[in-house]
């Protein structure tokens, strides 16, 4: 393919004027902000409080600022989550303006997916075209995952706004001589608050941002090197002064940082949540990511094709690595600041880094994750499709957008097989539709017809061609939209693809079998009504039954009674925590229903070591805590702490249980305590 000029150098400057016309373009730009917004925001409510984890935070930071300062689990602020708070603080405030519920916590998400929308829209259109920023920003609205993560309330929708925004300032650092530092260092901050959003995984685009601007940018070479010095200081300062804060604050002034295992945020970010996922030695994680269902499976480039990966992102992804290749050889030996190479740099790059880490990534790794390479996805395509459709009467373009709608289809074929009692007929429209796609596209120029006639008849093929790529996606998106999501490892899509349970069973839908103190019927705090069918009543003595919850997700706040949240709100006064319980997940069912907070012990999966024993039983003896809910999930001590173990049995040894709404309680406030 020979070298193509830019498509933006090419076109006229732009007339200075102070009347605002509305045009086709900004129409269409329009309908699609608002079409995204209403997929996002339709039925959000069905999803609950999603993961009840964040959730559980969310309300603690719309009660407490400290709490919503450092990302605290709980409102008394004993143990933050094992995440930086940047997601926290945004659904917090939220909670605070509007009230904590379901609407004013993942409202501000879906708006973030809509804000994410429009950023990879205006990227793609500065150096392509308003067509192609459509596109872009199409695909971009109706990746399955996508949909998923910005009606959740995980960090991954507000990652992923502040890394588009984050590109966007690279390409007009890219188009800028004046203003070029400036726009690099916006580029860092959004970066540095991508870290205090979900840590390291916010560097994984760094090289693609770095690269593109060293090798494009219009100043001379050693300006351009400052501008990526200041750029770095301005990420680092960014991200570095919660760290430092947290750091150097003295820990009993702050909460236990969560998912460490020395009370450290340097100690996560490097372990847990960083070179750890990495390696596949995390200090306190729930358990490997190689070979096991959920943790991700086996490493390689297969990974993201296959099970549930594939179905959450690649339904495009043959089609992106063809893009990413058109556009380095569009830009052929064009001039160093040529901006198709440039984007292909900053976006092709993106892809393929983070494909690659998420590839051989040892450590845990969930679908979810893939929102990530979705923006990347989506603007590759747009800026490939945008040169190929100009320069279809040519043969070799016009062969590679063949080629690229017959994989496409036949890729989207193969997912779609994978759930054969699913809509059956889709898979058969979208292949279909693929061959009949490529056929118009290499019949049409060979026709010569009338200028309007080809034009119709080019209309015509974009939208099979188009029908072809995105049917498959947007059904998924559509079943995503149209079923309820909660728990910690949720997966877009109809249930039964890969061995996960589409996001609605299992680890993905945020039960792990019946979680203890459930009965034939469960009763919804404050609504006195029973909801059948919950699960079959589990009792026991000691600390085997009746806990609230369970590991990555339990039973959510329908599993607890009303009887346990009165008890827990008469319980509270007096208190700094109305209770504790083993793990987080354990605790946000009855925190959330309650209002109340309730100590964590352990974090989220039970093996961070807080409190010690020692520390558990000065509390106690401080009056500090009431109530001890037994039966808690977790793991309850793997990976050699065995704190959690050691404070069940000591308080089963010295307090009486009660079963209060099927469901273990201890009264600290009595027994012996010794």
């Amino acid at each position: 393919m020979t070298t193509v000029s830019d498509p933006v150098e090419a076109t006229r400057p732009r007339a200075i004027t102070t009347q605002y016309t509305l045009s086709r373009d900004k129409i269409l730009y329009g309908g699609l902000l608002v079409l995204t917004a209403i997929a996002y925001l339709w039925g959000l409510s069905k999803n609950g409080y999603a993961n009840e984890y964040y959730a559980a935070a969310v309300q603690a930071g719309s009660k407490s600022w400290k709490a919503w300062f450092f990302g605290s689990f709980d409102s008394s602020s004993f143990i933050t989550v094992d995440k930086t708070p940047g997601s926290l603080w945004v659904m917090g405030l939220s909670g605070r303006i509007f009230g904590f519920n379901t609407w004013s916590m993942l409202v501000p998400e879906a708006l973030m997916g809509v804000a994410s929308v429009g950023f990879v829209y205006v990227s793609v259109r500065r150096w392509f075209s308003a067509n192609a920023g459509l596109l872009a920003g199409a695909i971009l609205a109706l990746t399955p995952v996508a949909v998923l993560m910005f009606r959740f309330n995980n960090p991954d929708a507000l990652l992923i706004l502040l890394l588009c925004i984050g590109a966007w300032a690279v390409t007009r650092a890219i188009d800028s001589t004046k203003y070029a530092a400036r726009w690099m260092m916006l580029a860092g901050a959004m970066v540095g608050f991508g870290f205090l959003t979900k840590m390291l995984q916010a560097f994984l685009i760094l090289p693609a941002f770095g690269i593109a601007y060293l090798v494009a940018g219009k100043p001379k070479l050693g300006k351009r090197i400052l501008h990526l010095v200041l750029a770095t200081v301005s990420l680092i300062v960014s991200a570095g002064w919660w760290v430092a804060i947290v750091e150097l604050l003295p820990a009993s002034a702050r909460p236990y940082v969560g998912g460490s295992s020395d009370n450290s945020i340097l100690e996560l970010t490097l372990g847990y949540n960083g070179l750890g996922r990495l390696s596949g030695n995390e200090t306190g994680s729930v358990g490997g990511g190689v070979g096991n269902p959920g943790w991700g499976g086996a490493t390689g480039l297969q990974r993201l094709f296959g099970g549930e990966f594939g179905s959450q992102i690649s339904w495009l992804m043959p089609a992106a690595l063809l893009s990413t290749v058109v556009l380095v050889v569009a830009a052929g030996k064009a001039p160093r600041t040529n901006r198709t190479r440039a984007f292909a740099l900053l976006w092709g790059g993106w892809l393929v880094v983070t494909g690659l880490v998420f590839s051989y990534m040892q450590g845990i790794i969930h679908p979810y994750y893939m929102i990530a390479l979705a923006p990347a996805f989506a603007a590759v395509i747009g800026g490939a499709m945008s040169i190929l459709w100009r320069r279809r009467a040519e043969w070799l373009p016009r062969a590679t957008l063949a080629g690229g709608a017959l994989l496409t289809a036949g890729w989207s074929f193969h997912l779609l097989d994978a759930t054969p009692t699913w809509q059956p007929w889709l898979r058969w429209v979208v292949l279909i539709t693929g061959v009949l796609a490529a056929g118009l596209i290499m019949l049409l120029p060979e026709l010569k017809l009338h200028r309007a006639a080809a034009r119709r008849a080019g209309l015509a093929a974009a939208a099979v061609l188009t029908i072809s790529a995105l049917a498959g996606p947007t059904a998924y998106s559509i079943d995503t939209i149209s079923s309820a999501h909660s728990g910690a490892i949720p997966t877009a899509g109809p249930a039964g693809f890969g061995g996960m349970g589409g996001g609605r069973g299992g680890f993905a839908g945020g039960r792990m079998g019946t979680p203890p103190g459930q009965g034939t019927g469960t009763t919804q705090p404050g609504t006195g009504t029973t909801q059948p069918g919950a699960g079959t009543t589990q009792r026991g003595g000691g600390m085997g039954g009746g806990g609230v919850g369970g590991f990555l997700g339990g039973g959510g706040t329908s599993g607890v009674s009303s009887e346990l949240v009165t008890l827990l709100q008469q319980g509270a006064k007096g208190y700094t925590w109305t209770a504790a319980a083993v793990t987080a997940m354990g605790a946000a069912p009855m925190q959330i229903a309650s209002g109340e907070p309730i100590m964590a012990i352990g974090g989220f999966n039970g093996t961070d070591p807080a409190p010690t024993l020692d520390e558990f039983k000065q509390l106690v003896a401080q009056g500090k805590i009431h109530y001890f809910i037994g039966g808690g999930g977790g793991f309850g001590g793997r990976g050699g702490d065995s704190t959690t173990s050691d404070i069940s049995t000591w308080v089963s040894q010295n307090f009486t249980a009660q079963t209060v709404g099927g469901t273990t309680v201890y009264d600290l406030s009595t027994g012996t305590g010794a």
